[in-house]
Parts: C-alpha cells; structure tokens; sequence
C-alpha cells in the first residue's frame, strides 16, 4: 500500500491532517520565507487555506472529519510542496498583504515587501503632502500598488509591467478589491507608456536579485518568476536605467520609494555621492530607500 493510500486510510480529521503536514514538513528540509517562517504555520496554513477555512476557527471544530476529496487535495498539495518546493501560496493560489488578500500565480511574485511598513505609515515624515497620483511599477499581483489605494482613498494609483500575465492578476486583483475606479494596470517597459504622466508618489519592488545571490538561492524562490527577480550580474541593470529617467515622471516635491535588498551595498557602490535615505523598517528587511525628486534631478544631470 502506497503512504498516499495508507494517509487516506489512517488520517481523518482536520487536526490529524494539520499534525500528520507539520511532521512531513519538518523531515522534508524546506524553506520558509513566503508567508511563514516555520514548518508548525506552514502546515497549518496548507491545511486550512486548503480547506477554505479562517485560521481562527473553533478549535472544537478541528475534530471534524475530512471527505476523501478533500484528503486527496490535501494529500497533493503537501507531495508538491514538498517534492517541487513550490511556495505555498502558489499552491493555494493566494497570498496576504496589508491585511489583504490577493491572487497570485507563477507570473508574479509573492507579496511581502518591506514596503509594507512604510505604507501602513503613510510615507510619513518624507511624503509631504497627500499624494493624488501614484505609481506603483513592477507591479506584479498589484499588491502594494493595490494597498496604497486603500491607504489614499482620494488617490489615482497607476500599476505597470512589462509582463502581460503579470498584469492579468494585478487586474484581477483590482476587481476583487472593488478599486478599478481609481486604479488602472498599463503594459509598459519601464517608462515606455508612461509619456507625460507625472506622480506625487512612486514606488518600486523591481528585479534586483544578483547572479550569484539567484544561483545560491533555496528551490523555492526558483519557482518564483526569473524576469521579476534578476537583473544582470549585480542585480542592478534595472535600477541603472530607472534612476536615469524617473525624475521626470516625479512632480516637484514627489518621492521615490525604491526596494533592492541585499543589492544595497552594490547600489551604494556605484552611486557613491548620492545621498539615499535608507530606511529603518519596523517588520525587518533592508534596502529600501527614499529619494525625493531633487535629488534625483541633481542624479540625472550627473549622469548627462
């Protein structure tokens, strides 16, 4: 008898499932960095958004007993999860942001950019007044350009990508949370289609993971997207190229908020007099700076 036949067999109820998940994932050597960070909430997160059942429900109510649908369901999702190392929320098809649920794919990344942080705070003190236009490029689902909308409620929020199935789930996403009245997703290459629009507010998660960081990197983020994670050899050819054009698409006293990680110090190489204000992110993370539209007008003129 097969373990998937003996699992079906022996397991019955929500809480086996939940143990039985917990006990594979800690043997299976995985990676965690896409939602959770140990094997306990990933198992119980599988098990549960499996299910389609809240992670607060009535613990009485985990003794109930499974169909054997939804234990081959189950039992499919950890065998993948286990043996392609795909991230969980591919599986489920869904990831949170900011309280907020959103659709992802194998064409976007997972949300969880430390960006979060700052725009829970509103940008506050760099962002100097309330911003009316906003770009968030790189979108991918659309979560934080998505978020920022539900932060600025008065705001007209742009969401671009060059990746058109990127773009599919961003605008599935601006559906589902009911903000296409404010929010539009555009199909650009960079700053392609962009002509003549200017922004009080741009934000950007773009690719900027080096070759050697990528290569090095656990299985899991392998089936993330390559197109939204590289960027050259130093993971900087991206941001070479936007930070010599977006200060024309900032009005005057508009902000960047720009995220490059671990590329931080490569950055910092390369721009040696430019004055990034890296931030201090109260979730963790690193590499998120702020420049404002001056500076980086003083940057262009440098570079031209």
């Amino acid at each position: 008898m097969s373990n998937q036949q003996t699992a079906v067999r022996d397991l019955s109820t929500i809480k086996d499932f939940i143990r039985w998940t917990f006990s594979r994932f800690q043997h299976a050597d995985l990676f965690y960095g896409h939602g959770t960070d140990n094997a306990w909430d990933e198992a119980v997160q599988l098990v549960m958004g499996a299910l389609k059942l809240p992670l607060d429900f009535d613990r009485d109510m985990l003794d109930c007993a499974l169909t054997h649908n939804e234990k081959k369901r189950l039992l499919r999702l950890i065998h993948t999860r286990i043996t392609k190392r795909e991230p969980l929320p591919y599986l489920l098809g869904e990831a949170w942001f900011m309280g907020l649920p959103f659709k992802v794919t194998k064409d976007t990344l997972i949300p969880r950019s430390p960006i979060l942080s700052l725009l829970e705070n509103e940008f506050t003190p760099w962002l100097t007044r309330y911003p009316l236009h906003i770009l968030d490029m790189c979108t991918g689902s659309g979560c934080l350009g998505i978020a920022a909308a539900m932060v600025f409620e008065d705001a007209q929020v742009d969401l671009s990508d060059i990746s058109d199935a990127a773009l599919a789930v961003a605008e599935h996403n601006i559906q589902r949370h009911q903000v296409e009245d404010r929010v539009q997703a555009i199909h650009s290459d960079m700053f392609k289609a962009l002509a003549g629009k200017q922004y009080d507010l741009i934000i950007c998660n773009p690719p900027y993971v080096d070759a050697q960081d990528f290569k090095n990197a656990p299985p899991e983020f392998h089936n993330e997207p390559e197109l939204a994670l590289t960027s050259g050899e130093d993971g900087l050819d991206f941001t070479h190229d936007f930070l010599s054009q977006v200060a024309l698409y900032l009005q005057d006293d508009g902000i960047l908020v720009y995220e490059v990680g671990n590329t931080e110090t490569a950055l910092q190489a390369a721009y040696p007099d430019v004055p990034f204000m890296w931030i201090e992110l109260e979730q963790g993370g690193n590499g998120v700076f702020i420049l404002t539209k001056e500076q980086l007008s003083d940057l262009l003129q440098e570079r031209n």
